[in-house]
Protein backbone atom coordinates (compact mmCIF):
# COMPACT_ATOMS: atom_id res chain seq x y z
CA UNK A 1 0.00 0.00 0.00
CA UNK A 2 1.47 3.35 -1.08
CA UNK A 3 1.39 6.14 1.48
CA UNK A 4 1.81 9.89 1.05
CA UNK A 5 2.79 12.40 3.73
CA UNK A 6 0.14 15.11 4.06
CA UNK A 7 0.64 18.33 6.02
CA UNK A 8 -1.93 21.12 6.35
CA UNK A 9 -0.44 24.45 7.52
CA UNK A 10 -2.87 26.91 9.08
CA UNK A 11 -2.37 30.15 10.94
CA UNK A 12 -3.12 28.50 14.29
CA UNK A 13 -2.34 24.81 13.85
CA UNK A 14 -0.54 22.36 11.57
CA UNK A 15 -2.18 18.99 10.92
CA UNK A 16 -0.23 16.02 9.57
CA UNK A 17 -0.55 12.35 8.75
CA UNK A 18 -0.31 9.66 6.09
CA UNK A 19 -2.88 8.99 3.38
CA UNK A 20 -3.15 5.97 1.09
CA UNK A 21 -4.67 5.63 -2.36
CA UNK A 22 -8.00 4.59 -0.83
CA UNK A 23 -8.04 7.96 0.99
CA UNK A 24 -7.54 6.40 4.42
CA UNK A 25 -5.78 8.85 6.77
CA UNK A 26 -3.62 7.33 9.50
CA UNK A 27 -1.07 8.46 12.09
CA UNK A 28 -2.65 11.90 12.16
CA UNK A 29 -1.69 14.60 14.61
CA UNK A 30 -1.82 18.33 15.20
CA UNK A 31 0.61 20.90 16.59
CA UNK A 32 0.71 24.67 17.00
CA UNK A 33 1.99 26.84 14.17
CA UNK A 34 5.19 28.69 15.11
CA UNK A 35 4.90 32.48 15.18
CA UNK A 36 8.61 33.32 14.74
CA UNK A 37 9.07 33.26 10.98
CA UNK A 38 9.35 30.91 8.04
CA UNK A 39 12.55 29.21 9.19
CA UNK A 40 10.79 27.99 12.32
CA UNK A 41 7.88 26.70 10.23
CA UNK A 42 10.22 24.98 7.76
CA UNK A 43 12.08 23.37 10.64
CA UNK A 44 8.81 22.07 12.08
CA UNK A 45 7.76 20.73 8.66
CA UNK A 46 11.04 18.81 8.52
CA UNK A 47 10.34 17.32 11.92
CA UNK A 48 6.77 16.33 10.99
CA UNK A 49 7.79 14.79 7.67
CA UNK A 50 10.56 12.83 9.42
CA UNK A 51 8.05 11.61 11.99
CA UNK A 52 5.69 10.42 9.23
CA UNK A 53 8.58 8.60 7.57
CA UNK A 54 9.16 6.61 10.78
CA UNK A 55 5.61 5.28 10.28
CA UNK A 56 6.28 4.40 6.62
CA UNK A 57 9.85 4.85 5.36
CA UNK A 58 8.59 4.10 1.83
CA UNK A 59 6.19 7.05 1.64
CA UNK A 60 6.06 8.26 -1.96
CA UNK A 61 5.72 12.05 -1.66
CA UNK A 62 5.12 15.04 0.60
CA UNK A 63 1.83 16.85 -0.04
CA UNK A 64 1.42 20.29 1.49
CA UNK A 65 -1.69 22.42 1.99
CA UNK A 66 -0.99 25.90 3.32
CA UNK A 67 -2.58 29.21 4.15
CA UNK A 68 -1.52 32.09 1.92
CA UNK A 69 -1.24 32.73 -1.82
CA UNK A 70 0.88 29.93 -3.23
CA UNK A 71 2.93 29.57 -6.41
CA UNK A 72 1.99 25.94 -6.86
CA UNK A 73 4.34 25.52 -9.84
CA UNK A 74 7.43 26.32 -7.76
CA UNK A 75 5.96 25.41 -4.38
CA UNK A 76 6.49 28.54 -2.34
CA UNK A 77 4.37 31.07 -0.44
CA UNK A 78 3.90 34.26 -2.45
CA UNK A 79 2.07 36.08 0.33
CA UNK A 80 0.77 35.26 3.79
CA UNK A 81 -1.14 37.16 6.47
CA UNK A 82 1.54 38.87 8.56
CA UNK A 83 -0.68 39.07 11.63
CA UNK A 84 -1.46 35.35 11.66
CA UNK A 85 1.85 34.05 10.25
CA UNK A 86 4.59 36.67 10.66
CA UNK A 87 7.56 36.19 8.36
CA UNK A 88 5.99 33.29 6.46
CA UNK A 89 5.82 35.07 3.09
CA UNK A 90 8.49 33.69 0.76
CA UNK A 91 8.79 30.26 2.41
CA UNK A 92 10.37 27.90 -0.16
CA UNK A 93 8.56 24.80 1.05
CA UNK A 94 8.87 22.54 -1.99
CA UNK A 95 12.56 23.20 -2.53
CA UNK A 96 13.37 22.80 1.16
CA UNK A 97 11.56 19.50 1.74
CA UNK A 98 12.51 17.95 -1.60
CA UNK A 99 16.19 18.57 -0.93
CA UNK A 100 15.96 17.36 2.65
CA UNK A 101 14.12 14.09 1.99
CA UNK A 102 14.78 13.44 -1.72
CA UNK A 103 11.05 13.01 -2.28
CA UNK A 104 8.62 14.72 -4.66
CA UNK A 105 6.80 17.57 -2.95
CA UNK A 106 3.78 19.65 -3.95
CA UNK A 107 2.42 22.79 -2.30
CA UNK A 108 -1.07 24.21 -2.77
CA UNK A 109 -3.28 26.85 -1.13
CA UNK A 110 -5.44 25.44 1.67
CA UNK A 111 -8.80 26.58 0.26
CA UNK A 112 -7.87 25.08 -3.11
CA UNK A 113 -7.05 21.85 -1.30
CA UNK A 114 -10.39 21.86 0.52
CA UNK A 115 -12.12 22.35 -2.84
CA UNK A 116 -10.20 19.46 -4.39
CA UNK A 117 -11.15 17.18 -1.49
CA UNK A 118 -14.84 18.00 -1.88
CA UNK A 119 -14.74 17.75 -5.68
CA UNK A 120 -13.04 14.36 -5.83
CA UNK A 121 -14.40 12.70 -2.71
CA UNK A 122 -16.95 14.91 -0.97
CA UNK A 123 -20.02 17.04 -1.41
CA UNK A 124 -19.17 17.98 -5.02
CA UNK A 125 -18.22 14.50 -6.23
CA UNK A 126 -19.73 13.83 -9.65
CA UNK A 127 -20.30 17.51 -10.41
CA UNK A 128 -18.83 19.12 -13.50
CA UNK A 129 -18.06 22.39 -11.74
CA UNK A 130 -17.90 23.50 -8.12
CA UNK A 131 -17.39 26.69 -6.14
CA UNK A 132 -16.11 26.09 -2.61
CA UNK A 133 -16.12 28.77 0.08
CA UNK A 134 -14.42 28.40 3.46
CA UNK A 135 -15.87 30.73 6.08
CA UNK A 136 -14.00 31.46 9.29
CA UNK A 137 -11.73 34.32 10.34
CA UNK A 138 -11.94 35.37 6.69
CA UNK A 139 -13.58 33.99 3.56
CA UNK A 140 -11.67 31.97 0.99
CA UNK A 141 -12.81 30.58 -2.35
CA UNK A 142 -11.85 28.07 -5.03
CA UNK A 143 -13.43 27.10 -8.35
CA UNK A 144 -13.01 23.79 -10.18
CA UNK A 145 -14.21 23.07 -13.71
CA UNK A 146 -13.98 19.56 -15.17
CA UNK A 147 -11.30 18.64 -12.67
CA UNK A 148 -9.16 21.72 -13.31
CA UNK A 149 -8.54 24.19 -10.50
CA UNK A 150 -8.83 27.84 -11.54
CA UNK A 151 -5.59 29.42 -10.30
CA UNK A 152 -5.36 32.69 -12.22
CA UNK A 153 -2.45 34.62 -13.70
CA UNK A 154 -0.75 35.18 -10.33
CA UNK A 155 -2.19 32.18 -8.46
CA UNK A 156 -4.78 34.39 -6.76
CA UNK A 157 -8.00 33.47 -8.58
CA UNK A 158 -11.04 33.29 -6.31
CA UNK A 159 -9.56 35.36 -3.48
CA UNK A 160 -13.19 36.20 -2.93
CA UNK A 161 -12.78 37.55 0.60
CA UNK A 162 -11.34 40.77 -0.87
CA UNK A 163 -14.36 41.29 -3.15
CA UNK A 164 -15.92 44.72 -2.56
CA UNK A 165 -19.55 44.72 -1.52
CA UNK A 166 -21.84 47.08 0.41
CA UNK A 167 -20.29 50.49 1.18
CA UNK A 168 -17.00 49.26 -0.35
CA UNK A 169 -16.47 46.84 2.54
CA UNK A 170 -15.00 43.50 1.54
CA UNK A 171 -16.95 40.24 1.52
CA UNK A 172 -15.04 38.91 4.52
CA UNK A 173 -15.37 42.18 6.45
CA UNK A 174 -19.11 41.68 6.25
CA UNK A 175 -19.73 37.93 6.17
CA UNK A 176 -16.95 36.04 7.98
CA UNK A 177 -17.58 34.15 11.22
CA UNK A 178 -15.24 36.54 13.02
CA UNK A 179 -17.57 39.39 12.02
CA UNK A 180 -20.60 37.47 13.28
CA UNK A 181 -18.85 37.20 16.65
CA UNK A 182 -17.75 40.84 16.85
CA UNK A 183 -21.17 42.19 15.80
CA UNK A 184 -23.03 39.98 18.26
CA UNK A 185 -20.66 40.86 21.09
CA UNK A 186 -21.08 44.58 20.41
CA UNK A 187 -24.87 44.38 20.46
CA UNK A 188 -24.90 42.28 23.64
CA UNK A 189 -22.15 44.45 25.20
CA UNK A 190 -19.88 41.45 25.69
CA UNK A 191 -16.14 40.98 25.30
CA UNK A 192 -15.72 39.35 21.83
CA UNK A 193 -13.11 37.00 23.28
CA UNK A 194 -15.74 35.61 25.65
CA UNK A 195 -17.96 34.18 22.88
CA UNK A 196 -17.57 32.30 19.61
CA UNK A 197 -19.66 31.15 16.68
CA UNK A 198 -20.75 27.94 18.39
CA UNK A 199 -22.03 29.93 21.37
CA UNK A 200 -24.01 32.24 19.09
CA UNK A 201 -25.74 29.33 17.34
CA UNK A 202 -26.48 27.67 20.68
CA UNK A 203 -28.00 30.88 22.04
CA UNK A 204 -30.02 31.35 18.85
CA UNK A 205 -31.45 27.85 19.24
CA UNK A 206 -32.53 28.79 22.76
CA UNK A 207 -34.42 31.83 21.46
CA UNK A 208 -31.86 34.64 21.83
CA UNK A 209 -33.25 37.26 19.42
CA UNK A 210 -29.95 39.12 19.04
CA UNK A 211 -28.09 35.95 18.04
CA UNK A 212 -30.87 34.96 15.65
CA UNK A 213 -30.74 38.39 14.01
CA UNK A 214 -26.95 38.29 13.72
CA UNK A 215 -27.09 34.91 11.98
CA UNK A 216 -29.77 36.15 9.56
CA UNK A 217 -27.65 39.23 8.76
CA UNK A 218 -24.60 37.07 8.07
CA UNK A 219 -26.61 34.77 5.80
CA UNK A 220 -27.89 37.75 3.82
CA UNK A 221 -24.29 38.86 3.19
CA UNK A 222 -23.21 35.33 2.28
CA UNK A 223 -26.18 34.92 -0.06
CA UNK A 224 -25.41 38.16 -1.88
CA UNK A 225 -21.70 37.32 -2.25
CA UNK A 226 -22.43 33.77 -3.41
CA UNK A 227 -25.01 35.05 -5.90
CA UNK A 228 -22.50 37.50 -7.39
CA UNK A 229 -19.99 34.67 -7.79
CA UNK A 230 -22.63 32.43 -9.38
CA UNK A 231 -23.34 35.08 -12.01
CA UNK A 232 -19.65 35.07 -12.95
CA UNK A 233 -18.75 31.37 -12.58
CA UNK A 234 -22.10 29.57 -12.96
CA UNK A 235 -21.11 26.53 -10.85
CA UNK A 236 -23.18 23.38 -10.69
CA UNK A 237 -22.73 23.31 -6.91
CA UNK A 238 -21.67 25.72 -4.16
CA UNK A 239 -19.98 24.02 -1.21
CA UNK A 240 -19.64 25.85 2.10
CA UNK A 241 -16.78 24.79 4.35
CA UNK A 242 -14.93 26.05 7.39
CA UNK A 243 -16.03 25.63 10.99
CA UNK A 244 -19.40 27.15 10.24
CA UNK A 245 -20.31 24.23 7.97
CA UNK A 246 -21.31 22.24 11.07
CA UNK A 247 -24.34 24.57 11.33
CA UNK A 248 -25.80 23.43 8.01
CA UNK A 249 -29.31 22.84 9.45
CA UNK A 250 -29.56 26.53 10.35
CA UNK A 251 -27.55 28.07 7.52
CA UNK A 252 -28.85 25.99 4.63
CA UNK A 253 -32.45 27.31 4.56
CA UNK A 254 -31.38 30.92 5.25
CA UNK A 255 -28.72 31.03 2.53
CA UNK A 256 -30.97 29.21 0.08
CA UNK A 257 -33.73 31.76 0.70
CA UNK A 258 -31.26 34.59 0.09
CA UNK A 259 -30.00 33.00 -3.12
CA UNK A 260 -33.57 32.76 -4.36
CA UNK A 261 -33.83 36.54 -3.84
CA UNK A 262 -30.53 37.45 -5.51
CA UNK A 263 -30.36 34.91 -8.37
CA UNK A 264 -32.54 34.84 -11.45
CA UNK A 265 -34.68 31.66 -11.54
CA UNK A 266 -32.79 29.83 -14.33
CA UNK A 267 -29.58 30.01 -12.26
CA UNK A 268 -31.11 29.54 -8.81
CA UNK A 269 -33.03 26.44 -9.88
CA UNK A 270 -29.94 24.80 -11.39
CA UNK A 271 -27.41 25.63 -8.64
CA UNK A 272 -27.06 23.21 -5.73
CA UNK A 273 -26.03 24.32 -2.25
CA UNK A 274 -24.15 21.87 -0.03
CA UNK A 275 -21.89 21.80 3.00
CA UNK A 276 -18.39 20.34 3.17
CA UNK A 277 -18.03 16.75 4.35
CA UNK A 278 -14.34 16.47 5.17
CA UNK A 279 -14.12 19.09 7.93
CA UNK A 280 -10.69 19.03 9.64
CA UNK A 281 -9.18 16.55 7.19
CA UNK A 282 -10.05 18.50 4.02
CA UNK A 283 -6.65 20.21 3.77
CA UNK A 284 -4.63 17.01 4.09
CA UNK A 285 -6.87 15.07 1.72
CA UNK A 286 -6.89 17.92 -0.80
CA UNK A 287 -3.10 18.19 -0.62
CA UNK A 288 -2.95 14.57 -1.83
CA UNK A 289 -5.29 15.35 -4.74
CA UNK A 290 -3.21 18.44 -5.61
CA UNK A 291 -0.08 16.29 -5.75
CA UNK A 292 -1.84 13.66 -7.85
CA UNK A 293 -3.03 16.26 -10.36
CA UNK A 294 0.47 17.69 -10.59
CA UNK A 295 2.04 14.39 -11.65
CA UNK A 296 -0.70 13.39 -14.10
Amino acid sequence: MNHFICIDIGGTAIKYGLIDEQLCLTHTGVTQTPKDGREAILSLLEHLAAHCLTQDPEAKAICISTAGIVDSDKGYVLEANEELMPGYTGAQIQEHLSEKFHLPCSVENDVNCAALAEYHAGAAKGCKSSLTLTIGTGIGGAFIFEGMLLKGHTFSACEVGYMHMDNSSSFEQLGATSVLVSNTARTLQLDPSSINGKWIFEQAAQGNAVCQSSIRDMCQVLSKGIANLCYVLNPEIVVIGGGISSQSDVLGPLISKGLETYLIPPIYEKTRLAFARHKNHAGMMGAYFAYRSKIQ
